[in-house]
C-alpha cells in the first residue's frame, strides 16, 4: 500500500499519544502496563526507580509504588527478564521458551552458551530440585555446583548460578516469584506463570509486534524473523517488522510503520518529566530523527564531561522534547534537589509554569521538600 505521508509533528504526536503522555491521562496502573506492554526495572534510583517514574509520569501523584508491589504480589503483573509485564502476556512467550534456543542455525557465541549449559546440566537439575522442594529462594541460597565457570569481562564473571538462572528463565523453567529487598526470589515457572493457553511462536511474535507498535505509535520495521528467538537474558526489540501500515516522515530517511488508529486524531499535550528508560526516549535514534532531540544517560560518563547530569530526566512539553532536568532525591536530607534545568529551546512563560508544576508534583509524590540549586 502507499505509505502514509507524515510531518515530523505528525510523527511526534503519534508517538506521544501512543505512550499515554498526552493530556488524556490513564486512570490505573494495570491499564498503563497493559497498553505500554512493559515497565523496565532498573536498580538506579537517583530520583526514583524507573518503573515508578514511568508510572508516575502517566498517572501523576495518584500512583503509589505500593500499587506496583501489590500487583506483583498478586501476580496480575509479573517480572520477566527485568521487565514487568501483564501476567496474561506470558502466554506470548512460553512457546518461544519451550523452543529455546530456537530453530535456526546458531552463531558461534550462541553455541558456546548452549555448550556451557550442557556442561552444567547437573547444577541446573539440582536447582530445579531445590526450588521444587523449598522455593521461592534467593540465588545465594542455591549452591554453585557448576562444572564449568561462566567467563566474562564484566561483573558476571564466575557468577555461575545467576547466569544459569537467567538462561533457565529463557527456557521457561524458573521465574522471578517476587523480591526480598532488591534480591529476586526464584521459583519453578510452573508455580508462577498463569496456566493460560500458550500462543504459538509465529503468532506470538506477530501479536507482540502489533502491541509494541500500538505502544510506540511509530517505529522502524526491520527485524529478521530468523533472529527473533532471544539468546540474551535481557532483550526488548525496538522494531515492529510488518505490523501496522507503512509511513514516511518528511525530512527523515527510510521507512516507518505506523499504527493507523492514531492517524488524524486530535492532540492536546502537556508537560511531563520522563525516566531515562522511558520508551518514548529509549530509542535514541528515533528521538533524534523525529524529535530532533539529543540525549545520553550520563551516569557512566566522568563527572567533568557530563553535560546534563548523572540521571537527567528528559522534559516533554506538548509534542516536543524541550530539555533535561538534573535532579537528585536526597532521601537522608529529605529533599528533592534541582541541580539544573537544561533548556534545549527558549521556554515561554506557559512552558516554564507547566514544567514547574511537574517538578513540584514530583517532589510531593516523593514526599520530599523541594530545593533549587539553580534558577
Amino acid at each position: 500500500m502507499t505509505p502514509h505521508q507524515l510531518s515530523r509533528q505528525d510523527a511526534r504526536r503519534i508517538a506521544v499519544r501512543a505512550q499515554l503522555l498526552d493530556a488524556n491521562r490513564p486512570t490505573g496502573l494495570l491499564d498503563v502496563v497493559r497498553h505500554l506492554t512493559l515497565l523496565q526495572l532498573d536498580p538506579i534510583a537517583a530520583v526514583a526507580p524507573s518503573a515508578d517514574l514511568v508510572a508516575w509520569s502517566r498517572l501523576g501523584s495518584r500512583y503509589s509504588p505500593a500499587d506496583l508491589d501489590t500487583a506483583l504480589e498478586r501476580r496480575t503483573l509479573l517480572e520477566l527478564r527485568a521487565f514487568v509485564r501483564p501476567s496474561e502476556d506470558l502466554a506470548l512467550y512460553r512457546a518461544e521458551m519451550a523452543e529455546w534456543p530456537g530453530r535456526r542455525k546458531l552463531r558461534d557465541w550462541e553455541q558456546d552458551i548452549v555448550d556451557w549449559l550442557q556442561a552444567n546440566d547437573a547444577c541446573r537439575r539440582d536447582i530445579l530440585d531445590r526450588l521444587g522442594a523449598a522455593g521461592p529462594l534467593r540465588s545465594r541460597d542455591l549452591p554453585d555446583t557448576c562444572a564449568r565457570p561462566w567467563r566474562s569481562t564484566g561483573w558476571t564473571n564466575n557468577q555461575n548460578v545467576i547466569k544459569l538462572l537467567d538462561y533457565m528463565v529463557l527456557r521457561g523453567e524458573v521465574a522471578t516469584a517476587g523480591r526480598k529487598g532488591n534480591e529476586r526470589l526464584w521459583d519453578l515457572a510452573s508455580r508462577v506463570y498463569p496456566d493460560d493457553p500458550v500462543v504459538g511462536v509465529e503468532e506470538a511474535l506477530r501479536i507482540r509486534d502489533e502491541r509494541r507498535l500500538r505502544a510506540l505509535g511509530i517505529a522502524r520495521p526491520t527485524r529478521l524473523r530468523a533472529s527473533s528467538t532471544p539468546m540474551e537474558t535481557q532483550v526488548e526489540p525496538r522494531e515492529v517488522v510488518d505490523a501496522g501500515e507503512p509511513a514516511v516522515v518528511e525530512g527523515v530517511r527510510g521507512t516507518w510503520r505506523v499504527d493507523p488508529t492514531l492517524l488524524g486524531q486530535p492532540f492536546k499535550g502537556r508537560a511531563a518529566l520522563l525516566s531515562p528508560f522511558d520508551r518514548l526516549v529509549h530509542d535514541r535514534k528515533r528521538i533524534a530523527d523525529i524529535f530532533e532531540y539529543e540525549y545520553l544517560l550520563e551516569m557512566y560518563v566522568p563527572v567533568a564531561k557530563r553535560r546534563w547530569g548523572y540521571y537527567a530526566l528528559p522534559i516533554l512539553y506538548g509534542d516536543r522534547l524541550v530539555g533535561k532536568l538534573d535532579a537528585t532525591a536526597d532521601r537522608k536530607a529529605g529533599v528533592l534537589r534541582i541541580n539544573a534545568i537544561h533548556r534545549d529551546v527558549d521556554f515561554t512563560k506557559a512552558m516554564t509554569a507547566a514544567v514547574d508544576r511537574e517538578i513540584k508534583d514530583l517532589a510531593r509524590w516523593l514526599r520530599l521538600d523541594l530545593v533549587r540549586s539553580s534558577p
